[in-house]
């Protein structure tokens, strides 16, 4: 087995909703590079899309002038992403897992970010920082022959 350092890159991006294609693109640019697999790659979008959505329109209130910072890492066997933002935070204990059926039965839009987040990844942790600042960290293994 090939032991490799991790390879990390960084976004930093305003929070508005034109910027969610400028994060897709960053993460599928740099796992193409890193050799992820294109359905894993699709996972870790529509998980850092759901989060990134939720940063814009929770803790910045859909103000544009907030910061989101994505940190991406690659290893051998993971890809590790790391979003921070200094908005408002949250309890993520505090939202209970939903009813599928009861969400289908009364055609319910919206609230399901967090559940896909936890579905789509293999890690997923929530701080908020006393220093003013939101972390949400999430993870996803991989099997990364060009790591």
């Amino acid at each position: 087995m090939k032991t490799v350092n991790p390879k990390s890159y960084e976004l930093q991006v305003k929070s508005t909703t034109e910027n969610l294609s400028l994060i897709r693109d960053f993460i599928q640019n740099n796992a193409l590079k890193r050799g992820v697999p294109q359905h894993i790659i699709d996972k870790i979008i529509l998980a850092v899309d759901e989060a990134s959505t939720n940063i814009i329109k929770h803790a910045y209130h859909s103000k544009p002038d907030g910061d989101i910072i994505i940190q991406l890492e690659f290893s051998f066997d993971k890809c590790r992403i790391i979003l921070i933002d200094f908005g408002d935070g949250f309890n993520p204990s505090v939202i209970p897992q939903p009813d599928m059926p009861e969400y289908f039965e009364k055609r319910k839009v919206g609230g399901l970010g967090l559940h896909l987040i936890r579905t789509l990844m293999d890690y997923v942790e929530y701080h908020t920082d006393k220093g003013g600042y939101n972390q949400l960290t999430i993870a996803k293994k991989i099997k990364n022959s060009a790591a």
